[in-house]
C-alpha cells in the first residue's frame, strides 16, 4: 500500500452518525472476487437515484444531487468528516477498500466501529478520532468555506487547518503509525523476512525430505 506521511486534502462533510458498512458499500457489490473497482459504488444507495448492481455502467446512472459527494464543491475530496460510530455493522473489508478507491485517504470522526477501524489501517486509510466538540467545529468551518482543506501530519499526529489557524492533535498506536508511514500492509510486513522464511523452508526440507512432495 502507499506510504502515508503528509496529506493536504479537500474535506467532504457527511453529517450522519452510525453510518454502517452496508451504506458504505452495499452487499450486492461483495460478489466480486477482485479487490478493486469499488470506488464508483461507494455510498451507492445515497449517491444514485436508482438501484445499483455489479457490472452496471455507473456513468449512465442518475445521481442524487442532494448527496454531499455529488456536490461540485466537494469533488476531489480526500478527507471525509463524519459523525460517531462510523463503519458500524458487518465486518466487510470492502468498506475501507471502497473509501480508499474513491480517493479518501483519511476519515475524521468522534468514534469508529472497532473492526472497521482496524481494517482501515490494513488498507492505508487513516481513521482519526477527534472529540465531538472538535468535529462540530470542523463541520461549521467546512460548510462556511467552500474549498476548505486540512493538513494531516501523521509524523507529528496533527490535523491542521490549511491557513495554520487551528491544530488538532490525535492519538495513534505506534506500530500502526510505523506501518502507515512505511506503506506496510500485513503481506509487506511478512515479506521483510522473506530470506529468513526461505532459509527455514530449505532447512526444513533438508531435514525432512519426504515433506517435499506434500508442500
Amino acid at each position: 500500500m502507499d506510504k502515508f506521511t503528509l496529506l493536504d486534502g479537500l474535506v467532504a462533510p457527511m453529517d450522519r452518525a452510525n453510518v454502517d458498512t452496508d451504506a458504505i458499500i452495499p452487499k450486492q457489490f461483495l460478489k466480486s472476487i477482485k479487490r478493486s473497482g469499488f470506488g464508483p459504488n461507494l455510498f451507492d444507495e445515497w449517491r444514485y437515484l436508482d438501484h445499483g448492481e455489479p457490472g452496471v455502467d455507473n456513468s449512465k446512472r442518475p445521481l442524487n444531487p442532494e448527496f454531499v459527494l455529488n456536490q461540485p464543491r466537494y469533488q476531489g475530496a480526500s478527507i471525509l468528516l463524519t459523525r460517531k460510530n462510523f463503519g458500524c455493522g458487518s465486518s466487510r473489508e470492502h468498506a475501507p477498500w471502497a473509501l480508499e478507491q474513491y480517493g479518501f485517504k483519511a476519515v475524521i470522526a468522534p468514534s469508529f466501529a472497532d473492526i472497521f477501524f482496524n481494517n482501515c489501517y490494513k488498507n492505508g486509510l487513516l481513521p482519526i478520532v477527534l472529540s465531538e466538540v472538535q468535529v462540530d467545529q470542523l463541520f461549521d468551518v467546512v460548510r462556511a468555506f467552500p474549498g476548505f482543506r486540512l493538513i494531516v501530519d501523521l509524523e507529528n499526529q496533527l490535523v491542521t487547518t490549511a491557513n495554520g489557524g487551528q491544530s488538532y492533535p490525535f492519538e495513534i498506536d505506534a506500530f500502526r503509525k510505523y506501518c502507515l508511514i512505511n506503506g506496510f500492509d500485513d503481506i509487506a510486513l511478512t515479506l521483510r523476512n522473506a530470506d529468513k522464511i526461505r532459509a527455514f523452508e530449505e532447512r526444513h526440507i533438508a531435514a525432512q525430505p519426504w515433506l517435499a512432495n506434500t508442500i
